[in-house]
Order: C-alpha cells, then sequence, then structure tokens
C-alpha cells in the first residue's frame, strides 16, 4: 500500500519535473516568472506612514469606479452588453440525460447522473427574458424599492431573476440554499418579503415547513418547469411557476413586454440585501447598493487581462456570496459565457457524475472560474504554483482565481491598518511593530457596503466614516504589511482567547497551522478562559488515519477507529509533531482532542456555507467532549458522548 502511494507520487513528480522542464525551454524570453512578479512591489502607503493607509500601484491615481461612462447601474451595464453581443452565448445549463439510484459498498444510496452537452441562451434571448420576468413580478404587485427574495441554487434562473430586479429596481434579499428554518425565516421576516423566487427541491425540503412563520409571504414562484401537484400550502399564499410569471409579464397578442411603469434604479438604490451565513447567530442582512457592485466589478475587470467574449466561466459556487455574484456580473459585463456547474458535478470524479461519464469542466473547458481553497480542498506547494502560473498564458488558456480570503475580492482598492502608535490589540499587535506593522485591517472605498439591514448598533460597531468623508469598514482581521506592500492576514480579533495564566492564543493561528498536517481534514481549536491548555476537534483524513490504524495494529469500523483512545493519542502526536514544527508555543498546542466521524458540511450546521466554522455550534455539538477532555465528567458521561459520535446525532 504504502510502496503504491510512493510510486505515484514519484510518477507525478517526474511528469512535472519532465513538463516544467520544457515548458521552460520553449518559453518565450521576455515572459515574466512566477517569481519576478511575487517580487514586485504590489502596494504603497499613500501617507508616508508605514501601517497606511495603502493603496495598489496600479491604482495611485483616482480610484475606477465604473466600467463605462455614464453606466452606473447593474442594468444598464447588462444591457450595454446586450447592445455590443446581442446574439452570443450567455447562459449555459447541461442537459439532464438520466439519473440513478447507486449503492455503495457500504449499503449507502447515491444519486448519479448522466448529463449531456451544454445549452445556450443568447444575450438577447437572457434580456427578454428578464424583461418579460421583471414585468410579471410587477404585475403579481411587487414594488419598486420593495425587498423581493431568492432562495435558490446556483443556476441560469438565479441571473435571470437577478437582472429581472435590478431592471425593475426591487432590491434582492438572497439566501443561502443550505441555510436552515430558522434563519430563512429570519431573513424573510425581517426584510419583510412578500414574494419569493426559489426551487422545487427547496421548497419542498426548506421552504415549506416555516410558510407558517412568515406572514407577510404572500407569492412563491418556482424556477422548475413542472411544478409538483397536490402540496397543499397555508391560505394567502399563492404559488407560480417561472415560466407562467414571465407569460403574465408578455403582451397576450404579441408577446413583447408590457409598458409597464416602472421606476429605474440610481446607483445609490439597494441593489442587493445579502444575508451571510451566520458564523454567530442569526445571519446579517448586508446592503449593497448598485455603485458598490458597479466599483467592485471595476476593480475585478482591471485585475483579469484580456477579459472579453472568448472567455468560458464556470458558474458553481453559491451566488448568494457576493465573490459568485461579482464574478458572473463583471462575465456578462464584458460579452463572456457562462456555463453552470455545482460541486457535486464539477469533474469526472465527482459524487453525482456516473462513472465513465464527463464532468462539467471536461465538457464546458471553461477559461475562467472564481474558487476558494476550502470548496476545492486546494493543497497546492509554491513551487507547484509556480509550475503552473509559468504555463498559463496571461488571459488565454486558463484562469485559476484562488480566493484565499474573500474579503481581499469584495474590497479590492484600499486596505489600511489602524495606526494609533499607543495601540494595542490582544496578542500584542502594534502598528509600531517593525519591520512589519499590524493591526486591525481596515477597508475604504466605494464598494464599501452601506452597511447592514436594520442594524444600527453593528454598523457603528463595524463602519465609520473619516473626516475625508471616506466610508471604511472594519474587518475584523488581524493584518501586517511587509516591505512591498503584500497584506498578511495573520489573525482574527475574535479568535483571541485568553487563557487561566494570561496567555494569548489565537485560535485561527493555530487550526491554520494544524490544517497543514496530513492526518486533518479539518480542525477547530477551543479553549476556555478558566483552564490553562488548548483543546481541540477534528475531522481526520480517512486515508491517513486508516494508513496510521494499520501501522499501529488498530482494527475496526471507521467509527470505532475515530473512538479508539490509541488512534487519538497517536493523532495527537502527529499534530503536536506538526506544531513545534511550525514553532507554535507550547501553550497554543492542544494537549486532548477529540476525532469527529462525520466531516463538517454546511448541512450539519457546524460550517457555513463558505466553510467557516461555526464555534458556538461546535461548542454546542462537542460540550460534553469539551466537559470530558476538561475532566469535568465522569466515564460514564464520556462514553455517552463518543455514542453520539457514532450516531452522528447533535447534543
Amino acid at each position: 500500500m504504502f510502496l503504491s502511494v510512493s510510486f505515484s507520487q514519484l510518477v507525478v513528480w517526474l511528469y512535472s519535473l519532465i513538463s516544467y522542464l520544457l515548458y521552460l525551454l520553449l518559453r518565450s524570453s521576455d515572459s515574466q516568472s512566477f517569481s519576478e512578479c511575487s517580487r514586485r512591489v504590489k502596494a504603497r502607503s499613500i501617507s508616508g506612514h508605514p501601517s497606511g493607509p495603502y493603496r495598489d500601484v496600479g491604482a495611485l491615481g483616482a480610484l475606477a469606479t465604473c466600467l463605462q461612462p455614464g453606466v452606473s447601474t447593474l442594468d444598464r451595464v447588462f444591457e450595454s452588453s446586450v447592445c455590443r453581443n446581442p446574439h452570443l452565448n450567455c447562459l449555459g445549463t447541461r442537459e439532464l440525460l438520466s439519473e440513478e439510484d447507486e449503492t455503495q459498498e457500504d449499503g449507502r444510496v447515491f444519486k448519479k447522473v448522466i448529463l449531456g452537452e451544454y445549452r445556450w441562451m443568447s444575450y438577447d434571448q437572457v434580456y427578454k427574458e428578464m424583461r418579460a420576468f421583471g414585468s410579471g413580478l410587477a404585475a403579481l404587485g411587487q414594488k419598486p424599492l420593495k425587498n423581493i427574495a431568492i432562495f435558490c441554487e446556483t443556476r441560469a434562473e438565479w441571473i435571470i431573476v437577478a437582472q429581472a430586479c435590478f431592471m425593475y429596481n426591487f432590491p434582492l434579499v438572497t439566501l443561502y440554499s443550505t441555510l436552515g428554518g430558522p434563519a430563512i425565516a429570519h431573513g424573510l421576516n425581517e426584510a419583510e418579503v412578500s414574494h419569493i423566487i426559489t426551487s422545487k427541491e427547496l421548497l419542498e425540503t426548506k421552504l415549506k415547513n416555516i410558510l407558517l412563520e412568515v406572514p407577510r409571504l404572500r407569492h412563491i414562484i418556482v424556477v422548475d418547469d413542472k411544478l409538483k401537484s397536490g402540496s397543499e400550502y397555508p391560505r394567502g399564499i399563492s404559488v407560480h411557476s417561472m415560466a407562467a410569471v414571465k407569460r403574465l409579464g408578455a403582451h397576450p397578442e404579441n408577446g413583447t413586454s408590457l409598458k409597464r411603469p416602472r421606476r429605474p434604479p440610481c446607483a445609490s438604490d439597494v441593489a442587493v440585501i445579502m444575508y451571510t451565513s451566520g458564523s454567530t447567530g442569526m445571519p446579517k442582512g448586508v446592503m449593497i447598493s448598485h455603485s458598490n457592485i458597479i466599483s467592485g466589478i471595476t476593480g475585478m475587470a482591471e485585475r483579469i487581462p484580456n477579459l472579453g467574449e472568448d472567455d468560458t466561466y464556470i458558474g458553481y459556487l453559491p451566488l448568494a456570496h457576493v465573490l459568485e455574484l461579482s464574478a458572473e456580473m463583471v462575465c456578462l459585463a464584458n460579452g463572456c459565457r457562462i456555463g453552470y456547474s455545482s460541486l457535486q458535478t464539477l469533474a469526472d470524479q465527482s459524487t453525482k457524475i456516473k462513472k465513465g461519464s464527463k464532468g462539467d469542466t471536461s465538457v464546458l473547458r471553461p477559461t475562467l472560474m472564481a474558487a476558494v481553497p476550502v470548496r476545492l480542498n486546494l493543497s497546492l506547494s509554491l513551487w507547484d504554483f509556480e509550475v503552473e502560473c509559468q504555463r498559463i498564458k496571461p488571459g488565454v488558456d486558463i484562469l485559476l482565481k484562488v480566493v484565499t480570503h474573500t474579503l481581499l475580492v469584495r474590497f479590492p482598492f484600499l486596505f489600511f491598518v489602524c495606526h494609533n502608535a499607543f495601540c494595542v490589540y490582544p496578542g500584542g499587535y502594534r502598528s509600531t511593530d517593525r519591520p512589519c506593522p499590524r493591526g486591525e485591517i481596515l477597508v475604504g472605498g466605494p464598494n464599501v457596503t452601506m452597511g447592514y439591514y436594520k442594524n444600527k448598533e453593528k454598523n457603528t460597531e463595524d463602519f465609520f466614516v473619516d473626516k475625508k468623508g471616506q466610508r471604511w469598514f472594519c474587518t475584523g482581521d488581524i493584518g501586517e504589511f511587509h516591505g512591498d506592500g503584500c497584506l498578511k492576514i495573520i489573525d482574527r480579533k475574535k479568535d483571541l482567547v485568553k487563557l487561566q495564566a494570561g496567555e494569548y492564543v489565537s485560535l485561527g493561528k493555530v487550526e491554520a497551522v494544524l490544517k497543514n498536517c496530513a492526518l486533518v481534514d479539518n480542525i477547530c481549536a477551543y479553549a476556555n478562559s478558566e483552564e490553562s491548555y488548548v483543546i481541540g476537534f477534528v475531522v481526520p483524513n480517512q486515508k491517513q488515519l486508516l494508513a496510521l490504524a494499520e501501522r499501529k495494529c488498530v482494527r475496526g469500523l471507521w467509527e470505532e477507529l475515530c473512538n479508539n483512545p490509541i488512534i487519538e493519542e497517536e493523532v495527537l502526536k502527529v499534530i503536536t509533531e506538526t506544531a513545534l514544527t511550525a514553532q507554535l508555543e507550547r501553550f497554543e498546542i492542544p494537549r486532548k482532542i477529540c476525532l469527529s466521524v462525520e466531516p463538517w458540511t454546511p448541512e450539519t450546521g457546524l460550517v457555513t456555507d463558505a466553510f467557516k466554522l461555526k464555534r458556538k455550534e461546535l461548542k454546542t455539538h462537542y460540550q460534553n467532549d469539551i466537559e470530558r477532555m476538561y475532566g469535568a465528567k465522569q466515564s460514564q458521561t464520556t462514553t455517552h458522548s463518543r455514542q453520539n459520535h457514532r450516531t452522528g446525532k447533535k447534543k
């Protein structure tokens, strides 16, 4: 087993080395290496103070705030693109040929699909659909400047709905498709929504269960063609198909859009109220204006060379997140085509793709994609990354934009670290630190949002306007500026915990280090201020843990291995070695751990849709284990806790 793994790794390494050497021989002499690019100055302080504010060296003059002169709202951005590219492919969806249930060796049943080619709508077709749908919503009583919600998976219909709402000035409330019932009800009630767009699956599995908790809701529009017959809904709620609403918005005689009076948006109007995934408490709605989004996508466009109609973007991340929405908007503004996918169908080996058939990337062959490492489980070494970047001809072959921190995509204009020579954050961060000034990262620019919806207290805490009228957002991230203007995120304010003896521990820092351990797929560090040491909950890597068990001659089912004290102790040893190698302090290293049988997914409620840890929920879920590891429970409770892990039940 170990020989075959080593041999396969050797083959991959030799292939990469040979192909890289061939590339170096063939590449043009004037191309810049990745190393040269990495050494360039990225940003400079525009105040002369080492702690900032800093600005991108490519934007030392006035910041660009729009893609085209006079185009200041999102509906105008798309209309301009339609005028230039009416017959180009715009939105594509793969045809579903068949689906079947496949039984696994362990008895579990997975649904597998066989998909055909992508079917495309042109820019002109999308424009007509969004106009008819917006008119249909108006016919159903939706008013300008009154909130409307979308609770749907990423798909072509999502962006058609969004564009219709932008055109008719309906502020769009976005909700993650993985949110639980209470969070969905909270968002709909807070935004006082009467109309919602959703999918057939989400209506039946989630939305239907909380309808009685949303008294203002009157109209449900389902994006799927066929509605499930025989379903009953509370009195006063009407359910429509998207096709029916579009027909309602079209003239009965010639099929053209009705000349319904509409109030076009202005740049300062709210385009989206984007509800967060709720890492702490209930989700908060973030108000984002048309000008905010246009400023953001202008910054993105400047950083993607030669973006245009020859590019194909693959959309699979949640459109309810600003990263995916911004990425798709910048593509539509530049005449690109967007093919839709999902994490379950992205690659040939994805979970829903039937063995022997093609995943979406193989069929679509995209030139653009947005990605976050936690979603794709990326673990590229710097050398591997340089090899791949050397192979990429800028803007031609493929642009893989890996976003290690989505904040930097949301706000690509100005970065600023607080400077008050006497300001000290817990953990000893000072703006006077040398050689790298450190402190909380503040972000300013025309794309900084309007703030949280109906949350004055949080707005006061996280946003402020300086003497020059510049609006700033306090990110809660701790960063340090390097000499070349590179900003490195090193901590989170909320992740700092003071131990019993007074030492400050950064839980995020500990987790970032220990995720580099091959045995760890995910980890949550935890510390109680009344205790003297850190503990941890670990989602182990199945392949690595099974190999460890084999070396230690420990046998059993997966659940038995995760609950085996010998395995737990061995994993802790490996984690400790990783921590010491990374030079963590002794008090930062977890002294006890608990292995989780199940991975943490948004469906479990233990991580957000962006796979950020929900510390409050994790603490509740592992409360018995916390008490066990801190010595507050007897053996009976320990047995009960481990049994709960075997069954996967929450406490």
